[in-house]
Formats: C-alpha cells, sequence, structure tokens
C-alpha cells in the first residue's frame, strides 16, 4: 500500500523509472522519495534496526532517505528529481 496518494494533478507529464525491478511512474517535478512513495509504504529500511523507513524532514537535513541506483550511485531522495528510465533499488527486494 502506498504511503502517499495524489488527490489532483493536471498537466505534468508521466515518467517511467524502475524500482527493484518493477517498471513505475510518476510525474514530472516529482522528487525520488515522492515518486517512490506514491507506490510504496516505504523508502527502505534502517542498517541498524531493519525497521522501515520513509524519509524524516523531507528537505535534506536528516539524511533518512538514502536510496541508491542499480549501477550503486547513492542518491537524496527528497532532493533529487526523477528521472525518466531511473533505476533505483530500495536494499529491501520488492517494497510492500
Amino acid at each position: 500500500m502506498a504511503l502517499l496518494k495524489r488527490v489532483a494533478e493536471a498537466g505534468r507529464q508521466p515518467i517511467a523509472f524502475v524500482l527493484d525491478g518493477r517498471p513505475l511512474s510518476a510525474l514530472a517535478g516529482d522528487t525520488v522519495l515522492t515518486a517512490v512513495l506514491t507506490h510504496a509504504a516505504q523508502l527502505r529500511r534502517s542498517e541498524f534496526s531493519g525497521a522501515p523507513r520513509a524519509g524524516f524532514c523531507m528537505m535534506g537535513a536528516c539524511q533518512d532517505c538514502w536510496i541508491a541506483t542499480e549501477s550503486g550511485e547513492r542518491l537524496r531522495a527528497c532532493g533529487t528529481f526523477i528521472e525518466p528510465g531511473m533505476r533505483l533499488v530500495s536494499g529491501t527486494g520488492s517494497l510492500p
């Protein structure tokens, strides 16, 4: 179940991306965090406790929203805009 739900959107182009091997869609101007959380209940799991994480401050200060690309690049999901064809891995396999 998604953590975020879009209420009203008009006029933004869809952007295709891949999360954990699953093709998904976001809207132009979405951050990676928004793109992921409109499809999943969490962004990743804590490397310390295994607890689900979904970002905290939403402005890049807390370091809670790191996610990786398939090539291994780490991105701050709250401050990085989704790009067409972006391939992301959550480190948890398929997110719920």
